[in-house]
Order: structure tokens, then sequence, then C-alpha cells
């Protein structure tokens, strides 16, 4: 995993540096942890700020901005060869590109003629629908060495909806033994820097070497400190409520504290008999230096 560069600190709007310089090198190899440089962070929080200012991952901002000008050169009066256009957007083949075009333009690029657009669509953060409520509790949190059991997948840009169905296969199978409390985590950390894909793990805090049920797996945690973000809840969809708060704790709070984030596990704590369809909270732990 690359670490962000020593010698300076991160911009206080490391955001428009970087898509700066995205558009400067659109049609240049581009990877998570070379766009994590230029922000002057760690790949791993580098992607999830990214991720949670314009609500996409990096390499899926990119790929999008490289169809743009896919888009754009097939409108031209002289379009190039679909598989010059493929190779030069930074796809392996011709098949890759078609299937991607369709998906952001719903037709293919033999069809898209006139119908594309003039120029490249401007990229906008959308407001979330739900205002967040969103505190940061005084001071840090230390946290001695822990493990969660649970169960874990691997998750991207294409995929993350997927995430809430973790749950239901841990809450059927609790209490687990050498379960320490009934406080549930949602666990994340880095799976692929360069793709920006992170693992996600629902799970419970256990102690001893008591056997899981099958598919589920451990996870130490070493001791360290945290900052907490409280996200108090409405009673209403849980998801949209948490998606909702992201934005506001990677994208404005994390960046406008000057918190130096380690590159380690952060994790979503649940209290005892949370009720997701009742008003009540959960707390987020940011692991810090």
């Amino acid at each position: 995993m690359s670490s962000a560069p020593q010698n300076r600190a991160p911009s206080p709007d490391f955001l428009a540096e970087v898509l700066a310089h995205i558009e400067a090198h659109l049609l240049e190899p581009l990877s998570v942890a070379s766009l994590a440089e230029v922000a002057g962070l760690s790949t791993y929080h580098f992607a999830r700020s990214f991720t949670a200012r314009l609500g996409e991952s990096v390499m899926g901002y990119v790929r999008a901005r490289r169809l743009d000008v896919a888009a754009f050169r097939l409108s031209s009066a002289a379009p190039p060869a679909l598989i010059d256009l493929a190779f030069d957007c930074g796809f392996e083949s011709q098949e890759a590109f078609t299937r991607a075009f369709k998906r952001q333009f719903a037709m293919p690029p033999g069809q898209f003629k006139r119908h594309a657009m003039n120029q490249p669509k401007e990229q906008a953060m959308s407001a979330p629908l739900i205002e967040p409520r969103v505190e940061q509790l005084a001071g840090r949190t230390h946290r001695e060495a822990f493990t969660i059991a649970g169960v874990r997948a691997v998750f991207d840009d294409q995929n993350k909806s997927g995430i809430p169905a973790l749950w239901p296969r841990l809450v059927k199978s609790l209490p687990l033994a050498g379960q320490v409390d009934p406080r549930t985590y949602g666990v994340c950390w880095s799976a692929d820097p360069k793709e920006g894909s992170i693992n996600y793990m629902a799970g419970v805090e256990v102690k001893g070497d008591a056997a899981l049920p099958p598919g589920f797996e451990k996870l130490d945690i070493a001791a360290r400190d945290y900052v907490v973000f409280r996200i108090s809840l409405d009673g209403g969809p849980l998801h949209p409520q948490i998606q909702a708060a992201m934005p506001e704790i990677w994208g404005k709070r994390v960046p406008q504290s000057g918190l130096k984030l380690a590159r380690a596990p952060d994790f979503e704590l649940y209290p005892a008999n949370f009720d997701p369809m009742k008003k009540g909270y959960l707390d987020i732990y940011l692991p810090v230096e």
C-alpha cells in the first residue's frame, strides 16, 4: 500500500488538485496510489475521502471521464476506430470498452453517433437527500487490541449496495461462542489499493478459540487511538442515513480537522440492543496516529 509523501501535508482541499491532475493526465496511466500521492494522503484514506466527496470510487470517476472523452470523439466528423479508442481510454479490449460505454450512455458506441454530448459532462456533487446529524465526540478514544468475528466480503463501486446483505447472515448466527458483548461492528479495510476496493466485515467482538459458523472469519485489530463521530438516527431506513453522513465525515470533518489518520481498519460500532428502525445512534471510529 502506498503511503502519503512525507515532505508535505495534504492541501486544505485536496480534491481540486486531484481533479486537475486527472484532467491533465486523463489518457495516461493513473492509479489510486499515484493520485493519493498528489493528494498527500495514504492510499486507503484518499480512496475513502474521494468516494465520500464525489459519490463514486477514484477509478470509477477516471473511467467515467475517459468515456466522456470517447463520446466526444465519437461525435466528431471523423471518429476513430473503436479498437483504437478503447486502447486510448485505457481499456484492455474493445469488448470491455463497449460494455462500459453502454452502461454509461445506455447505448453501445456504434449507435452513439450524434447522440453523444457536445462536451464532457461536468462531475458535480449532489447534496444528500437526507440531512446528516453528525457530532465529533471530544478527545480521542483508546482501544486495546481486540478480535472481531463475522462475515466478510470485498466491495467496490459496482457492488457496494450489497453491504447491508451481510448483516442478516451475522444476526441469525448470534450469539457466537466467545462473544464479548451484544455490540456489533461494521469493519472496513483496504482490499485492492489500485482499484480502491474494500473489505467489509459485519461482526462482533470475541475472545478465545471457539469454532465459528461456516463462512465466518476472524480479524485481529491492534491497540490504537481513534477519533469518534456519532451519527444520530431518526428511526427511518438506516442505510440512507449512513450514506448521507459519510460525505459529512470523510469529505468535511476529517479534512478540516487536520487529523493524521492511520493506515488501519476503521469501524462502525452499534450499541447493544440497537434497532435500525428506532431513533438511536451509531459511532464511527477512525484510527489516528
